[in-house]
C-alpha cells in the first residue's frame, strides 16, 4: 500500500504542475511582519520561506509582486473586490501567499488551500494599562523569593551573632560566675525583630562589639524597609490606575481605553456579522468612533502610544508582544480560523498546494518556520514591575556580613585582652585562660584561680 500511495501522491503533484503549465507563477503578497518584510531589494519572512519550501516540493518557479493597494481583500457595495483577492479575480496573479484568513465570502470568490496556520481574534494593549486580580498574599510579591530568603538568613545570622558577642565579650558579661547574661538566644531573636520594626527591645548592648553589630543591623533594616515601602507605594499607585481587562466583554464595558481593528479586514467583518451582543457592541463603537487602523503596524503604534487596544489575529499580536516588551495580549481568543493560500476559482494548484502544506506540517517544517519568525526578544513578561531581587541590594547584604564579622572579631579581641591580663597576673598561658573563659561562658565551667588551687 505504501508504494501505491506514493505513486498516487506523485501523480497528484505532477498533474498540478502539468495543469499549471510551464509558465512561471505570479505570486501576490502583502508587506507585513513577519510574513513578508523588505531586506534590501528582496523579500524575506514566513510566507517567503513557505513559498520557497512549497516550490521545492512541488517543483514550480515563481515571481513575487506586492499587492498594489496594500489590502488583503474585501468586497465593496458594488460587489468589487480589493486587495489580493481582487488581483486573483482579475487574473493579475496566480496565487496569493499571505496571512489570508479563510472566510465564507472569500471562499465564494476564490479557492483557498488547507490552512498553514491557525489563529483567532484577540487584542493587545500596554501592560501598564492592565492590572492583575488582587491576591491575598500579593504584598509578599514585592520581594522575590531569593530576597525573602536572604532577609531571613540575615535575620538569623544577626541574632546568633548578637547572642555570641554577648557571651564572648567581657564588656557585656563581665562576671559569668556571678551574673546572669541578659542576652539569651530568645532575647537576641526578639531584639533583632524589634530593631527590624524600628521598635526598641532593651536591654541594649553595652560593649563596642555588640554596638557595632546592632548599628549595622539598624542600617540594614532602614535600607530594607525603605526599599519595601518604595515598592509598596509603586504597587499601590499602579493598582489605582490600572484596569482589569481580560476579555472582549471587559473591553466593551469600559470607556477609558479606545479600541479598533484594521479597516475592511476579516476581523472587522467578524464583529460586523456576529450575532453576539458583545461583538455587535464592539463593532458599533468602532464604526461610530472610526477607531480603525489602516494596517497592523499602525495598530501596533497606537497601542504603544497609550490608551488604545488593537484587535487583530492572535498570531500577529503574539509577534507584536515578542517585539515590543511593554505590550501584552489578552488571554481570550475568539473566532478561530486559519490562514490559507488563495488562487482563482477552479485553479488546479489548490489541491497540490494543500497536499504540500500538509506534508510540511507533518515533517515539522511549519513549526520550525514559526519558531524562527516568532522568536521573542523580551526577557520580562510581567506587566508589573519585577519584584525586588537580592542582587539589587547585594551591597547592603555584604555590608551586614562585614559588620557581623567585625563585631565577632572585636568581641574575641576584648576577651583575648582580658585573658591576657588574667594570664599575666596568674602567670598562666594566655591560651589556657582563654579556653577556660570560653568554656565557662558557653558550657558553665569554672575558672579556677591559682590561689584557690593552692588553698585546696
Amino acid at each position: 500500500m505504501a508504494p501505491l500511495g506514493l505513486i498516487m501522491f506523485s501523480s497528484v503533484l505532477l498533474a498540478g504542475v502539468w495543469a499549471a503549465g510551464p509558465k512561471t507563477l505570479k505570486v501576490t503578497t502583502i508587506m507585513e511582519e513577519p510574513y513578508a518584510i523588505s531586506k534590501g531589494s528582496e523579500l524575506e519572512g514566513f510566507c517567503i520561506d513557505l513559498l520557497s519550501a512549497l516550490s521545492k516540493k512541488l517543483s514550480f518557479q515563481y515571481n513575487i509582486q506586492l499587492v498594489k493597494d496594500f489590502r488583503y481583500g474585501a468586497m465593496d457595495d458594488r460587489g468589487q473586490w480589493s486587495g489580493m483577492i481582487g488581483e486573483l479575480i482579475r487574473g493579475e496573479a496566480d496565487i496569493a501567499v499571505a496571512p489570508l484568513t479563510v472566510t465564507a465570502k472569500r471562499e465564494m470568490a476564490v479557492d483557498m488551500s488547507k490552512p498553514f496556520m491557525q489563529t483567532g481574534l484577540s487584542f493587545i494593549l500596554r501592560k501598564d494599562l492592565l492590572s492583575e486580580d488582587s491576591q491575598f498574599l500579593s504584598l509578599f510579591k514585592l520581594f522575590s523569593t531569593d530576597m525573602w530568603i536572604g532577609v531571613l538568613v540575615a535575620y538569623l545570622l544577626t541574632s546568633v551573632c548578637i547572642f555570641l558577642v554577648a557571651r564572648i565579650s567581657p564588656c557585656e558579661w563581665e562576671q559569668p560566675e556571678k551574673e546572669q547574661n541578659s542576652f539569651t538566644l530568645s532575647h537576641s531573636f526578639w531584639y533583632t525583630v524589634g530593631a527590624l520594626t524600628l521598635q526598641g527591645a532593651g536591654p541594649h548592648p553595652r560593649g563596642l562589639s555588640g554596638r557595632v553589630i546592632t548599628a549595622i543591623w539598624w542600617l540594614f533594616s532602614l535600607v530594607l524597609l525603605a526599599s519595601f515601602f518604595a515598592s509598596l507605594s509603586s504597587w499601590l499607585h499602579s493598582e489605582s490606575q490600572q484596569l482589569s481587562i481580560k476579555s472582549f466583554e471587559d473591553l466593551a464595558n469600559q470607556n477609558l481605553i479606545e479600541y479598533g481593528t484594521i479597516k475592511d479586514s476579516s476581523s472587522m467583518s467578524f464583529f460586523k456579522n456576529s450575532i453576539n451582543p458583545t461583538h455587535r457592541q464592539i463593532y458599533e463603537h468602532m464604526h461610530k468612533a472610526q477607531s480603525y487602523s489602516m494596517n497592523a503596524d499602525e495598530g501596533f503604534r497606537k497601542a504603544l502610544k497609550g490608551n488604545y487596544a488593537f484587535i487583530g489575529e492572535s498570531v500577529s499580536l503574539d509577534l507584536a508582544v515578542a517585539r515590543y516588551c511593554n505590550l501584552t495580549r489578552a488571554p481570550e481568543i475568539i473566532g478561530m480560523r486559519g490562514y490559507s493560500i488563495a488562487a482563482p476559482l477552479g485553479s488546479a494548484l489548490i489541491k497540490n498546494l494543500s497536499v504540500g502544506i500538509l506534508s510540511l506540517s507533518e515533517s515539522g517544517e511549519l513549526d520550525y518556520l514559526h519558531s524562527k519568525w516568532w522568536a521573542s526578544s523580551c526577557v520580562a513578561r510581567d506587566g508589573k514591575s519585577a519584584p525586588l531581587k537580592a542582587s539589587s541590594l547585594k551591597g547592603i547584604f555584604l555590608f551586614l556580613a562585614l559588620g557581623l564579622s567585625l563585631g565577632l572579631l572585636i568581641a574575641l579581641m576584648e576577651l583575648a585582652t582580658k585573658s591576657r591580663s588574667v594570664a599575666k597576673s596568674q602567670q598562666k598561658s594566655c591560651c589556657s585562660v582563654l579556653s577556660a573563659e570560653l568554656s565557662q561562658r558557653f558550657r558553665g565551667g569554672d575558672v579556677t584561680s591559682a590561689e584557690e588551687k593552692s588553698k585546696a
